[in-house]
């Protein structure tokens, strides 16, 4: 057996957990009508393949009509969630798998106008600020309806054969119950801390009574709320040891902070940039405290941390969610002794950023998870080995070549750098940021295994490409600034590119125009006003940079604020005139009758990037396809075919920005679908 102490198995009550790694519960939007079909299936059971031995399903199942899925969730409440969670839960087992599926009312967490449009309950009528519902303020057959609610929605989760259930209790209605800041009710469920958490003992009662003593109950909830006036460290301390105490609960799901707020949800969960496992030694107090089974997530990204909240005693089940959705293999990794090869969680959050904006999770540097059905996390060895040329070293080329060589393809790559990374290395070079260059060396690393060849500092052209006598050619060249946008002055503006690579120094009066709502404008103000300059970002949108999401702007903003920048909204910078020593911006708006000008001494634009195409167009002519991609085979993973011209000698493609201003996602799951199918 294993020394490693993440390899060492836990008893839980009379369930055995064959190592301490598990997927905490979080919901990445799969679900289907409300059910977890084929494709929610299909994500945990890729993980449970590969060795974690719990996967926590739903963040969070909705056990009652008046909590609708704002975050597209499970819907506990429903008879038929039985048949698929059975389906999901056999899977797994056969994996050696243990599953189980926290359960919630949302409280005001949610908006009244989502579903069946009933008013949204909690035990005060204080709104929550993320989602500014007002809630109705719960009466006794509120709290007596709920309560059979969680009992019955237990019950379909046992019926299903999972291993056990989490009750959720941060930011949703049971901690609302908890906090003084949300619970304003007299009698039973209001007043001091025991009448507080009555809802939660009489729920956990109902539950057991419906489920028996054996079946699995945790909780998952909050210790310290870390608010003025709500739930403190020794608040959460007396609330562990009342759980342990009430003899129907077998473990504590620890976390700290609140999530009320964007910030606040940031801190919880928190993203690239902030501390690594911040929260790590305050569960390791609560489990000093209780010497109780305790688990804990909250960006633990890599092994080393994992291992040591284990070995230390920190923790007996450690969670790495976000990790595992950049790489489910970790846990088969560490047990082949390939921990080096691990894929890692970047902290970009575009998986839960995504989520709170509507769409299903899905990984920045992994565009197979959640896609397992469509794009397996495998690459199937190709039936002829090809030799495949790749211009550009950036996220799309490098993923290009990875899968190529995954293939068994010969593959040689161009770069025009020095070094590869493209606009990950511009990413980069903000300190927060620097995460992102393990994209690259990620994929860098893969490729040299591989035997991938680079030549770094070659310029490649047609002749170049050429001379190799390829098969297939990938043009990955990524785009250049776009900032022709004025009617007059585009000569006087620099591009975000510019500050960022140092190309241009930083004026110190400064008006950015972020014309394309992503982070370079946030890069580009967060470098010059550390050097002292007023900044000013304006945006024609209704909202400031809307193409960053909410928990990855928490960062940026308490920097940007904390530097005084100014971001300013519904305006558009029109034109650009040189008054002396000034430039003069005149200043229009899209609903029209109104001007005004600023006068600063550097206009910056950011505009998105226009296509670096010209290898591309050169390349057409001598290819058999003419660049053409047969997308309805791209989409199905089936081979490109197109055979346009005749005389041609190898078959084009081009990916990433060289085709479209997009994201570093869409970059790499142009080059994997593409790559998979040569």
């Amino acid at each position: 057996m294993s020394n490693d102490p993440l390899l060492q198995p836990y008893q839980l009550k009379h369930l055995t957990l064959k190592n301490r790694l598990m997927i905490t519960s979080h919901e990445p939007a799969y679900p289907e009508d409300g059910m977890p079909k084929d494709r929610y299936r299909a994500y945990h059971v890729e993980r449970a393949r590969a060795g974690v031995a719990l996967t926590m399903t739903a963040g969070s199942a909705s056990v009652s009509r008046d909590s609708p899925p704002v975050f597209n969730n499970i819907l506990a409440w429903k008879d038929e969630v039985v048949g698929w969670m059975r389906a999901l839960t056999d899977e797994c087992h056969e994996h050696g798998c243990a599953v189980m599926i926290q359960l919630t009312h949302l409280g005001r967490r949610t908006r009244w106008d989502k579903a069946d449009w009933l008013p949204v309950v909690s035990p005060s009528h204080e709104r929550e600020p993320s989602h500014k519902a007002f809630p109705k303020k719960a009466e006794d057959w509120d709290v007596a309806r709920i309560i059979a609610d969680y009992a019955d929605a237990a019950e379909r989760m046992q019926a299903a054969g999972l291993d056990g259930i989490e009750l959720q209790a941060y930011g949703h209605l049971m901690d609302q119950f908890w906090s003084p800041l949300t619970n304003t009710l007299d009698g039973p469920y209001g007043g001091d801390l025991g009448g507080r958490l009555r809802f939660t003992f009489d729920t956990l009662k109902a539950i057991r009574d419906r489920v028996g003593p054996e079946f699995i109950v945790g909780v998952r909830y909050t210790g310290d709320e870390n608010l003025p006036g709500g739930l403190t460290r020794e608040d959460g301390l007396e609330i562990s040891k009342r759980l342990k105490d009430s003899g129907m609960v077998d473990f504590l799901n620890v976390v700290k902070g609140h999530i009320d707020t964007d910030a606040g949800l940031t801190d919880v969960i928190p993203v690239q940039g902030m501390r690594s496992a911040p929260h790590l030694d305050f569960a390791g107090d609560i489990r000093a405290a209780t010497q109780f089974p305790t688990f804990h997530a909250a960006k633990i990204q890599d092994v080393a941390t994992a291992r040591h909240a284990i070995a230390s005693g920190k923790l007996d089940m450690v969670g790495m969610t976000r990790a595992h959705m950049a790489d489910p293999h970790i846990v088969a990794k560490i047990m082949r002794g390939e921990e080096d090869r691990i894929r890692p969680c970047v902290g970009a959050n575009y998986c839960l950023d995504r989520i709170y904006q509507g769409g299903m999770a899905l990984c920045l540097h992994n565009p197979s998870t959640g896609r397992e059905i469509e794009q397996p996390h495998e690459i199937a060895p190709a039936g002829t080995p090809r030799r495949v040329v790749i211009v550009g070293a950036g996220p799309a080329g490098l993923e290009a070549a990875r899968v190529a060589a995954l293939r068994g393809h010969e593959v040689i790559v161009h770069e025009a750098a020095n070094d590869p990374g493209g606009q990950v290395r511009l990413t980069a070079q903000t300190p927060r940021r620097a995460e992102m260059m393990q994209l690259v060396q990620w994929r860098v690393a893969e490729c040299e295994r591989l035997g991938v060849t680079f030549r770094y500092n070659s310029f490649a052209d047609a002749e170049t490409v050429a001379a190799h006598a390829p098969d297939v050619v990938i043009v990955a060249t990524g785009g250049l600034p776009h900032v022709e946008v004025l009617r007059e002055g585009d000569d006087l503006v620099t591009s975000t590119w510019d500050i960022l690579s140092g190309d241009v120094r930083p004026g110190a009066n400064v008006l950015i125009y972020d014309d394309a709502g992503d982070y370079p404008a946030l890069q580009a103000a967060e470098k010059i006003a550390a050097t002292g300059a007023k900044v000013e970002v304006m945006t024609r949108d209704r909202n400031i940079v809307p193409e960053v999401m909410a928990m990855s702007l928490t960062p940026a903003l308490r920097e940007l604020q904390a530097r005084d920048v100014t971001f300013t909204v519904t305006w558009r910078l029109d034109s650009v005139r040189r008054d002396g020593n000034e430039l003069v911006a005149d200043i229009g708006s899209d609903y029209g009758g109104v001007q005004r000008e600023r006068r600063v001494d550097q206009v910056v634009v950011n505009h998105g990037n226009r296509p670096l195409d010209d290898l591309y167009f050169d390349l057409r002519p001598g290819s058999s396809n003419l660049g053409e991609v047969d997308y309805e085979a791209l989409i199905a993973n089936a081979p490109q075919t197109v055979a346009t011209n005749p005389d041609g000698t190898y078959r084009l493609f081009r990916i990433g920005d060289a085709v479209a201003a997009r994201n570093t996602h869409a970059a790499i799951y142009d080059a994997l679908r593409l790559a998979r199918a040569l």
